[in-house]
Formats: C-alpha cells, structure tokens, sequence
C-alpha cells in the first residue's frame, strides 16, 4: 500500500514537473501597460514584481510595457483596444473609469470574483479609493498606485524665515503667512526661493481640488453627468491660489509638474504642494531636513484622492484577463501593497497593508509616510466625469488661463462651465 502511494505521489511530482517545464517553455504573455508619471527608479520596481510573479507563477508570463505618461498610456491603450490589440491590463489614472466604460473598453473587476477570498480581497480596500474605482453597482478598476495630494515643506527654510518647522500651515491664512516669510529674493529684487509652488500642467484640476476640497465644495457629482465650476466657492478657491502668484510669494504663469520636486530639492521653492507619490523620490534625494503635512484647511479640511487603477480589458484573451486579474490580486496582497508604498511613497490601498510588520515599522520610523493615509477620511474622488479627457482638458485650459492672466478666475470658470455644459448634454 505504501509503495502505491509512494508510486502515485511520484507519478503525480513526475506530472507537475512535466506541466512547469511546459508552461516555462510556452507562458501566457500578458501586455501590462504602466504609466511612468513621477520621479524615483519605479519602472525597476515593477520589473522586479513582474519576475516575482512570473517566477511563482510560470505559466504566465507578465511583460511590462512603458508608455509614458498617463495621458500618453491611455491613448496607447485606447488604440491599441480599437484595433483589436489591447493589453490584457493597465494602470490607468482613477479618473478614466468613465473613460473607458464609454469606449466599453474594459471588464468589470466582479467577473473574476469566484470565491469567498476573492470577495474579501475586494471589500479590503480603503473606501475612499473605490469612490473612484466603481459605479452602477459595479467595481471597474482595482486601486493600485493610489495617493491623496500632500503639501512637503523645507524645515530648515521655515527655521530661517522664523516659522515652527513642526508645524506646518493649518488653515488658508496661515499658508499665506508662511508663504511671504519664506519667500527670499536677491539684491536685486528678484526671487530666489518662493515661498510657495504648486504646478498647473497635467493635473491642474487636481491641484485645484486642493482648494476647492477646503472651501466644501466638489467639482462633479458622483455619476460623472454634471460639474459646478462656476460654483461660487470654485471660483474664490481660484482666486486664492491666483492671489498667490499676484503677490509674488508663487511663482507666475503655468508651472510645470515634473520640475516641481526638483524646484523644492534645489531649494527654489519652500513648500511644495504635490503627489504623495513624489515622496520616495523626495526622501532619497533632498539634502534637508524636510515635513509631510496634510493640505492646509479653510471651511474644513480635505484632499482629493488621485493616482492610477489596474483595469482589465475586456477584447483580451479569456485567458490573459485571468492572468491580469492574478497579478492585480497578487501585487495588492497586504505585505506587497506595504513594500510598494515604501518603495514608492503611494498610499498602501488597504488598512491591512498598514498593520503588516513591516509598514508598522517603516511608520514609527519614518511618520511622513502616514501623513496621506491619514487624510484618507477627509478626502474626496478625484474630479472624473464621462468624456473625462475633454471636460478635464477644459477644466485645466480655464485654470491655466486664470493663472496666466488672461482671464479672471469668474470668467474662466463660467466659460469652462459652458463647454463643459456642452460636452456632457448627451449622458444628462
């Protein structure tokens, strides 16, 4: 009888190994289209999970494809989808879940949910980032990359300008304080270090939901069919950050979203309003002492969440969509979601991620990590509606026109709110 079973379970080892040769020779490729948006060695981090993946599971076989940033890799997508060549999965931007429904581009998440660990695994996500991940009842992406916007500050600056480097600006009033202590500028008048800078290309609308989140007011409702952007309080949170620039403790015009962490690393600007995706970046490269604090309030406090979502496209193989579904749940798992916040500076997606050992430590160590976690129950959706790309585009031409000058806050928001009146008549 034992020899039997000894045989059987030779046989059985005998197969396996048979199968893992066959699935090493011959894996499922499965396109992963990822978008390189921020600073720091992240394509190498991602690398590194795919041939973590790959290796426990060798039947598949994941190939990361670097498309640029994420309005870049959503129209990589997009075409590719119309073709008939669509990646199995990507990591698009939150905000383009109404996008891609519109395009019927993507596979609802629920699909693939089999199991009572596969229903648990989808319940464990912060709240606040499904805000942006489902809708009609429906889960359309799963949280990955997932951020609130922070504010980094320059503690030796604040030494400087006589300001408590422990205590970043609570309120609206006392970030405009701040930002005139800190603001130095040269024999000549002209400035050295602005006191304050937040960038207004890309992600301008998101930068101002920095804003109007303080100011109690939201941008768009939850189905994605209307905006209020000439909302009065809109307006006054525009006018504020305008205000900034007019008294000259920010810079003018449009700035730039991928120079604004080096702004504040070459010590250019004092305080930095940004991703908390810039952290790690910030961590490994400023040569200061520098603070993580959350977004200054006025009527209340908040941030807009933001970041990007694993979404499964619907025209890939049956069988290169069950191995997306695989890797989203495998590289979300709690003590992988806590290396990839670490490595990274992305909010880990789930409460359980933080109770790992591991983020545990990294939080006592390290307190600025949990800055955007703890924001979370303040925070709002992103600002998202169907035609994303257009409204968003709208929305972002109207602020960078207030910021330019060319235009008021008033009339830039109310011209805005006509087009994107217009763009969206057909889903009211």
């Amino acid at each position: 009888m034992q020899r039997k079973t000894f045989l059987k379970a030779m046989a059985a080892a005998s197969v396996l190994s048979v199968t893992t040769a066959v699935w090493a020779q011959n894996p499922i490729e499965v396109q992963f289209y990822y978008p390189v948006a921020v600073g720091g060695p992240i394509t190498k981090t991602i690398d590194g999970y795919a041939a973590e993946f790959n290796k426990a599971y060798p039947q598949y076989k994941i190939v990361p494809i670097y498309a640029g940033t994420y309005q870049e890799t959503i129209v990589k997508a997009l075409t590719a989808h119309k073709s008939g060549k669509a990646p199995a999965t990507s990591v698009l931007l939150s905000t383009d879940m109404f996008t891609l429904i519109d395009e019927d581009a993507i596979a609802p998440i629920d699909d693939f949910i089999k199991t009572e660990e596969d229903k648990a695994w989808l319940k464990g996500f912060y709240p606040a980032f499904m805000a942006n991940s489902q809708t009609g009842g429906k889960t359309w992406g799963v949280p990955f990359q997932r951020s609130t916007v922070v504010m980094y500050y320059n503690k030796d600056a604040f030494k400087e300008a006589g300001l408590d480097p422990n205590k970043a600006p609570q309120n609206w009033a006392e970030l405009k304080e701040a930002a005139h202590k800190l603001t130095k500028k040269d024999a000549n008048g002209n400035v050295m270090q602005y006191g304050i800078q937040i960038p207004s290309t890309g992600f301008a609308y998101w930068m101002l939901q920095t804003f109007t989140t303080p100011n109690d007011v939201l941008l768009a409702n939850e189905a994605g069919t209307q905006v209020t952007l000439d909302n009065p309080k809109v307006i006054e949170a525009l006018e504020y950050w305008v205000n900034l620039a007019k008294e000259g403790v920010h810079p003018k015009g449009v700035v730039e979203w991928g120079t604004t962490p080096k702004d504040f690393m070459e010590k250019k600007a004092a305080i930095i309003v940004t991703t908390t995706g810039n952290l790690t970046n910030i961590k490994n490269n400023a040569k200061f002492d520098f603070g993580v604090a959350q977004i200054a309030g006025n009527i209340r406090k908040g941030s807009p969440t933001g970041g990007g979502n694993f979404y499964i496209f619907k025209n890939a193989p049956k069988e290169q969509q069950e191995a997306a579904f695989k890797f989203a749940q495998w590289i979300t798992q709690p003590e992988r979601a806590a290396h990839w916040s670490m490595d990274s500076g992305y909010v880990a997606v789930s409460p359980a991620a933080y109770n790992t050992p591991t983020l545990k430590k990294y939080g006592e160590d390290f307190p600025a990590a949990l800055v955007a976690r703890d924001q979370l129950p303040v925070s709002v959706a992103e600002f998202s509606t169907h035609e994303n790309q257009r409204v968003t585009k709208t929305l972002n031409d109207a602020i960078q026109a207030a910021l330019n000058g060319t235009k008021t806050p008033a009339q830039a928001m109310k011209d805005a709110q006509r087009e994107a009146d217009r763009i969206l008549r057909s889903y009211r």
